[in-house]
């Protein structure tokens, strides 16, 4: 079972995968949201070039073809080589699940079903006031009982969105939620240590029991300097796709939960080698998957298998208003109820791609002569 073809449709913010393998088999994948169309550029010039013609008959052998790929490609160790990585790797699971007629969850030995998500805001323009009322809405209407919003700036060199507001924002959903919510938040890269921990201790009064990413992920020294002061959980790690560097960071506990995100690492097979890593350091994995594209619903099927799984998926919580991309992509589109959302349990990914949304994408093929 060979690949014969891998075809992209792609808008600047998704970019779908199609593979085909001469037996006629076929399997969709995506790449990473964010310039899809640079990922999908990638994918044709330094990933399809050594896919074409690859057995693929044996899933446990993916990982080799996927190092392979990377050491062909050895000059180009970034992220956009790990992002188009990903569509292959996807789409490649995808076409396994298909043909057993097993989903992704089963093929990784874990069983479809309802799991637990937090309501992810990823606004930092909300007022405090008006997230926790929305809040408190998404909570009457879709059961969620753990919630994740926004501190600091983005990025922000140690500074607020605008000040005092996360002063303001943490007692203020902590009180309108009450004791028995699970509250996350997210810096983003935004402080210097000592900033990150006077935060910290702030989110500690407040019962907050996750701070992610609160210095900028590339300094591993101060997130450590961080996690090692507090007893709240430092978590991190989406933005990371070296997998030498996940081992320091996961041998060093920089964190005290591993986040990696399926689409900017290079897939599910990937992903599950720092799984692995995290699990056999005794800790838990929590992936990012921050928007309703393709990588939520990966990230349903992973969670559902791993042995090492965190208590919950994170589910965006954003509408068309914020991400109108995320949308008209495949059915069934997932939903929160009781707090829950079913990993999906046909075939591969358990979805169909909207063919209208393929329709007006941008179209094109690598295939072999």
């Amino acid at each position: 079972m060979k690949i014969k073809s891998i075809e992209t449709f792609t808008t600047r913010d998704v970019g779908l995968v199609r593979l085909r393998t001469d037996d006629g088999s076929e399997g969709w994948g995506q790449v990473s949201t964010y310039h899809s169309d640079i990922s999908a550029t990638v994918l044709h010039r330094q990933v399809a070039i050594h896919a074409l013609g690859e057995d693929i008959s044996d899933l446990g052998q993916l990982g080799d073809l996927l190092d392979r790929i990377c050491e062909k490609e050895s000059k180009f160790p970034g992220s956009y080589l790990c992002r188009a990585l990903g569509g292959l790797d996807t789409a490649i699971w995808d076409l396994h699940g298909k043909q057993q007629g097993k989903s992704v969850c089963e093929l990784l030995g874990g069983v479809p079903r309802p799991v637990r998500v937090y309501a992810s805001s990823m606004k930092r323009d909300i007022t405090p006031a008006d997230e926790a009322t929305r809040f408190l809405r998404l909570r009457d209407a879709c059961g969620y009982d753990a919630f994740k919003f926004r501190v600091g700036a983005e990025c922000g060199r140690n500074r607020d969105e605008w000040p005092g507001r996360t002063e303001e924002i943490v007692p203020a959903v902590r009180k309108a939620l009450g004791d028995s919510a699970t509250l996350l938040v997210d810096g983003n890269s935004c402080y210097r240590p000592e900033t990150a921990i006077e935060v910290g201790h702030l989110l500690e009064d407040n019962g907050v029991c996750h701070f992610e990413e609160p210095c900028p992920y590339w300094n591993l020294e101060w997130t450590k300097q961080v996690r090692d002061t507090l007893s709240i959980d430092i978590t991190g790690g989406e933005q990371d796709n070296n997998l030498a560097l996940w081992k320091h960071m996961i041998d060093s506990r920089v964190v005290d939960v591993v986040q990696p995100d399926v689409c900017y690492l290079g897939g599910i097979e990937r992903t599950l080698r720092v799984a692995r890593m995290a699990q056999e350091a005794g800790l838990p994995c929590t992936p990012h998957s921050a928007n309703l594209s393709l990588v939520t619903i990966f990230t349903l099927h992973l969670m559902g298998a791993i042995e090492n799984a965190g208590p919950y998926v994170e589910f965006s919580i954003e509408e068309a208003d914020y991400y109108p991309w995320q949308y008209g992509i495949y059915t069934e589109f997932p939903v929160a109820r009781d707090g829950k959302v079913q990993i999906p349990q046909g075939p591969g990914w358990g979805v169909e791609i909207n063919p209208q949304w393929l329709n007006q994408a941008d179209y094109k093929i690598s295939r072999l002569d």
